[in-house]
């Protein structure tokens, strides 16, 4: 039998062909080659790409007998996942291979900021000897603020501790005994930024963290002080950085990542009290490497048909057909529970009940999991690490089926507990032919909404008038509502509303409609696809 043929359309290293093995028949192209790539595509069970190959909907409906996109690297822009999706073509990454490198060029930037490092070799290789211009600090017995605990933000903080430093960190989804165990002081963001005397920013790239550290952030922080972002180009507010520096409200900045790459217009270029580099938080041999060994064992997984530990789309393995349909749906429940959650997750309950019990449904468990924490932490979430990024975060996660269902041929819940006590669920079901995704209760009110792009959940006092009083703040702001569902369990007592709308709504209307309604919980939930 002829063997299956792996396409590697960017340079790899050597070690990412060894790691393939003799199995497959391993063939090259220039991904950047665009007639090229699409021919040498038509024959492929795997295509191996980095960042300059665009695996499009073109690309992939070329490709028919491909099985498995596979990036040797974090980002998937260069990928069309859903057209991946739809076609049954698994995509997978290394989401890893870079976390040891973005650590340790993190405290690079810190070591250049407090040191003035590039700054002194440039005027020394420009014949000038200034010593007392680049009078520097220590970083001992400074307080380092890490805002985002997850996998990087644990190797900074052991490196920095290294250093005599004192941790502060914000992140609303660690709990206290994780960020206890790491020897972390767990504070509200506001509280960390006024501390620190380093702030360095690991966090997912979301609507509701684009521009996080703006002008108002900035204010806060001391005179003295210094920020990094290593992770996500606008994260920071680039034209408040700029006024920040400028004005000498923060001492300095050290950027690997820019809204708009190369950043070749910036202003902040121009600064004195900046450190730039390239976006090479990836950009080490051992990286590399990393990348493109992990995702060579990913291939070969998945044309093994077992399960692929790095997949983002599809969990691999032997799933049973019945079961499939509902692991879409469990992660976007998933990213809704995370929307609900208005502080710290402490034990997470995934209940599946209904015919689909007789079959093996750990996978839905993996499928909430990974939906919780997709725009909750800054590295790629995979149906293997899901459960890990749980456990470091001291978050216990249990499976329960059960055959009865009362309502529903099926029904998926994922329920947790806060750390303040307050227990949040939700539940779904799919309904039709089609399979049509639908949220059926929310906080232990019914409802039967269908599954969308951006959802708003609202509970407040029942009386008359009041949809009128949020459908007015919606309607004048442009936001058209797609479809509405009101719950309640007695007249004039707390009522839910979930609303559906065509358009993310920025945070500032919500707080609007918040005053307005006197809401106890008003957040936008935005479910990607």
């Amino acid at each position: 039998m002829a063997k299956p043929i792996v396409l590697i359309a960017e340079e790899l290293s050597p070690a990412t062909v060894e790691a393939l093995g003799p199995d497959f028949d391993v063939r090259t192209v220039d991904g950047t080659d665009r007639p090229a790539l699409l021919t040498a595509l038509a024959d492929a069970s795997a295509v191996l790409i980095r960042s300059a190959t665009q695996v499009d909907a073109e690309a992939i409906a070329a490709a028919k007998n491909l099985k498995v996109i596979a990036r040797a690297g974090v980002g998937l822009d260069n990928v069309d996942i859903k057209s991946a999706t739809e076609a049954g073509v698994m995509v997978v990454n290394a989401p890893t291979s870079n976390i040891i490198s973005a650590a340790e060029l993190t405290v690079g930037h810190i070591l250049s900021l407090a040191r003035h490092i590039p700054a002194a070799h440039g005027a020394l290789a420009d014949g000038q000897w200034k010593r007392s211009k680049y009078t520097g600090v220590e970083l001992f017995e400074k307080t380092i603020g890490i805002i985002g605990l997850g996998r990087i933000g644990a190797l900074i903080t052991a490196r920095m501790q290294a250093f005599g430093t004192n941790i502060v960190a914000y992140d609303p989804y660690v709990t206290a005994a994780r960020a206890q165990q790491l020897g972390v002081t767990l504070l509200p963001l506001d509280e960390v930024l006024a501390q620190s005397d380093f702030v360095t920013i690991h966090m997912p790239k979301t609507p509701e963290t684009t521009g996080m550290i703006g002008d108002a952030q900035f204010a806060l922080m001391k005179p003295t002080a210094f920020i990094v972002n290593v992770a996500r180009g606008g994260l920071i507010d680039e034209d408040a950085l700029y006024r920040a520096l400028s004005a000498g409200t923060i001492a300095g900045a050290g950027l690997d990542v820019f809204v708009s790459e190369p950043p070749a217009a910036s202003p902040l270029l121009a600064l004195p009290n900046i450190v730039v580099t390239p976006h090479l938080g990836a950009s080490t041999d051992e990286a590399q490497e990393k990348a493109g060994v992990s995702v060579a064992r990913s291939v070969r997984l998945a044309l093994g048909g077992e399960l692929v530990p790095d997949a983002v789309n599809v969990a691999g393995g032997v799933i049973n057909p019945t079961v499939r349909p509902g692991i879409p749906l469990m992660e976007k429940l998933g990213q809704v529970f995370a929307g609900l959650a208005t502080g710290p997750v402490t034990s997470i309950d995934v209940e599946i009940r209904g015919e689909i019990v007789e079959f093996d449904v750990s996978v839905l468990k993996l499928a909430a999991l990974k939906g919780i924490f997709t725009n909750v932490v800054s590295e790629s979430v995979s149906y293997v690490n899901a459960p890990l990024l749980a456990e470091q975060r001291g978050i216990p996660v249990r499976l329960s089926t059960d055959a009865e269902s009362d309502e529903y041929r099926n029904l998926l819940t994922i329920r947790g507990v806060l750390s303040d006590g307050t227990k949040i669920s939700v539940s779904g079901t799919l309904t039709g032919p089609k399979q049509a995704q639908k949220i059926v209760e929310i906080n232990g009110y019914d409802v039967e909404v269908p599954m969308a792009e951006h959802l708003i959940v609202m509970v407040y006092t029942d009386r008359p008038g009041i949809v009128g009083v949020y459908g007015r703040e919606f309607g004048d702001a442009g936001i058209n509502i797609a479809g509405m569902q009101i719950s309640r369990r007695e007249a004039g007592g707390q009522a839910l509303s979930v609303l559906t709308v065509d358009s993310p709504v920025p945070e500032g209307l919500l707080d609007s409609v918040r005053v307005a309604i006197k809401a106890d919980l008003l957040r936008d939930i935005d479910i990607t696809e």
